[in-house]
């Protein structure tokens, strides 16, 4: 498995709804992320396959012959795509600084009264830590 979280495999939002789905359940054959998929995001089999290979290539995805099909299992660790992904949020958007997002998010209303007794929860638990 993939863990450095400083430097994930590069995936599109297309291709990470894909990872979602093997992230949830793995391994997957490919009919099984095409029915689940063409559903959902009610996308053709071909575009699906291709989002696959795609993963294959970029070695986000590994795939394992059984007969005549291939099953499919995450290689990139959904919590350091994870961690790409919102560390690059935050360098982008706020300097790297996590308070100014906070900030930011509080002054739009986006956090709830559950967020905020979350955050307080983290706080002290970052205090009692040092």
């Amino acid at each position: 498995m993939i863990t450095n979280v400083n430097n994930p495999i590069p995936i599109s939002d297309a291709e990470s709804v894909v990872m979602e789905v093997l992230w949830q359940r793995s391994p997957r054959y490919a009919e099984e992320v095409v029915a689940e998929l063409a559903q959902a995001q009610q996308w053709q089999e071909a575009t699906i396959k291709t989002l696959l290979n795609r993963l294959l290539k970029k070695g986000a995805i590994r795939a394992e012959k059984d007969g005549r099909r291939y099953r499919y299992h995450p290689v990139l660790e959904r919590e350091a795509w994870v961690h790409g992904q919102s560390r690059g949020l935050l360098d982008r958007l706020f300097d790297g600084r996590l308070a100014p997002m906070v900030a930011h998010l509080s002054g739009q209303r986006a956090l709830s009264p559950e967020d905020i007794a979350e955050l307080r929860r983290l706080l002290e638990e970052i205090d009692d830590g040092k």
